[in-house]
């Protein structure tokens, strides 16, 4: 996907503050952070969205890797947020799967 964002991120065509990597999932701290803390953990390999997943053992990488980032980034222990925005109504600003990991403050709940 050429004129995908994330894509992009993963070929490392675009400069990104990338925080971790490994051969299936990159993870980049957001450039609009909505706290101290905002991480976008991204599947290598472009899915649109969650509901075009069809092989679901992508999310055991991620998965780790999310694991991984907050024990490296010491917000296990207090505490974070996951996200996944599916679709425009969402949130969803970029059509490539991805999680956000936000932590480093209060959060409130509901969340929208």
């Amino acid at each position: 996907m050429t004129e995908c964002v994330f894509c992009k991120v993963a070929a490392k065509e675009l400069e990104s503050d990338i925080v971790y990597e490994d051969p299936h999932v990159i993870a980049i701290r957001d450039i609009n952070p909505q706290a101290p803390i905002h991480i976008v953990v991204i599947p290598k390999r472009h899915i649109v969205n969650i509901t075009e997943v069809k092989d679901f053992s992508i999310f055991d990488g991620i998965f780790k890797a999310i694991s991984k980032i907050a024990l490296q980034e010491k917000i296990a222990k207090n505490g974070f947020r996951v996200v996944i925005n599916q679709g425009e109504a969402a949130g969803q600003t970029v059509p490539h799967l991805h999680f956000h990991i936000i932590a480093g403050r209060d959060l409130s709940w509901p969340p929208g």
